[in-house]
């Protein structure tokens, strides 16, 4: 590894951020204060819900909405073969069966025709919308009507993504986004719930902090409270929405950083053979530009560790989105007997993908430099 190492994902955290954090911790209110109602508001705005609730992470998040919505044993949840292991462990963590979906080849995400083709009712269905391009939502959404089932978007990826003119988060009855480090922002750790169930959205912030009930008659004095449901510890700690809300401010330069570093890799790789590139706009979807996924054609899969090997003593990080299709993890594999061919899209993209940083780390330099490093290693790991 080299001492100038571009790092697939770094948090970019201007002074603003120190500041925030700095007020809080002096404040002594840690927790239950007034920086996190402030950070929903300002997050349900840019995304246009009409409701955002923080919560301690995206897998929270998911889960919290799933255990309100009554899935538990015997319900069954459509999920893309292709996604983080969180999306599938948030069903089954709830005793429900995760029914996995094989992908769209060309974009990575749920395939519409195949989830038509699952058969059994369906209680909810979960599009992750892949690496920040929105899934077909239209035809997901209508297929999801004829099971009778209400839609959980994965937003893990996908902040400011949008869909016919609507930003993802906004396109079901409820999605879930990620502000782990390395994502468009971050809050150090820590999630969001978005909706325009209103309804949802207050039995969300009661099951994120234990099923409390401070309404006990007329009385409303501190420390005495009541617990009328089950609940989880699931909240958001006032250091990280400070964090969030310092991001937020950030958030239009990341984008547009983003946007730029995209569009360097994409038209320096573009032309080279053997290698597919997912577009970042298809239909009405338009992506949020996590990533560029390089995916290697399968007569040249077979020298994606030698590349990797070559990024990474070049100085190029990288990742993998992602490494096997979750029914073939072992664990899901051998509870549901899911075997290699069960998912031939997601497998596909498994085996070939590289996944190349265009965070605003990157600058216009390093975003060139990855583009050059990458055709050098490709070519010397051709023939």
């Amino acid at each position: 590894m080299t001492d100038d190492f571009i790092p697939f994902g770094k948090p970019d955290l201007s002074e603003d951020a120190f500041d925030q954090v700095r007020a809080v911790l002096k404040s002594g209110i840690l927790v239950h204060g007034s920086v996190t109602p402030a950070f929903e508001a300002a997050f349900s705005e840019r995304n246009g819900a009409k409701e955002a609730v923080a919560v301690s992470s995206c897998t929270a998040g998911m889960h919290l909405v799933l255990f309100v919505k009554g899935i538990g044993p015997g319900s069954r949840v459509a999920v893309p073969a292709m996604t983080h292991v969180a999306t599938a462990h948030s069903v089954e963590l709830l005793g429900a069966t995760p029914v996995f979906v094989d992908v769209d080849p060309l974009t990575g995400n749920m395939c519409p025709e195949k989830l038509a083709a699952v058969g059994g009712k369906l209680d909810a269905v979960m599009p992750v919308h892949y690496l920040g391009l929105p899934c077909d939502m239209d035809r997901i959404n209508a297929i999801a009507e004829e099971h009778g089932a209400f839609v959980l978007e994965d937003c893990a990826l996908a902040v400011d993504s949008i869909y016919d003119q609507k930003k993802a988060g906004c396109l079901g009855l409820a999605g879930s986004f990620s502000f782990y480090p390395v994502k468009h922002m971050t809050s150090i750790e820590g999630g969001m719930v978005t909706t325009d169930d209103s309804d949802l959205a207050a039995t969300l912030r009661k099951r994120r902090a234990f099923g409390y009930n401070r309404q006990l008659g007329e009385r409303t004095r501190p420390g005495v409270y009541d617990v009328d449901a089950l609940g989880f510890n699931y909240r958001m700690s006032e250091v990280e929405a400070a964090v969030g809300l310092s991001q937020l401010a950030d958030l239009d330069g990341f984008q547009q950083a983003r946007a730029r570093n995209n569009s360097i890799l994409r038209e320096g790789l573009t032309d080279l053979e053997g290698l597919h590139i997912p577009p970042d706009t298809h239909g009405k979807a338009q992506s949020a530009h996590y990533c560029l996924n390089v995916i290697l054609s399968p007569d040249c899969a077979g020298r994606r560790d030698a590349i990797m090997d070559g990024l990474k003593e070049r100085g190029i990080g990288f990742s993998l989105h992602y490494p096997g299709p979750v029914p073939l993890f072992t664990y899901y594999s051998r509870k549901y007997g899911y075997k290699s061919g069960d998912f031939p899209n997601a497998e596909r993209i498994a085996e070939g993908a590289i996944s190349l940083p265009v965070g605003p780390h990157l600058g216009e330099d390093g975003a060139s430099r990855i583009v050059k490093t990458f055709r050098d290693v490709y070519s010397e790991n051709q023939g």
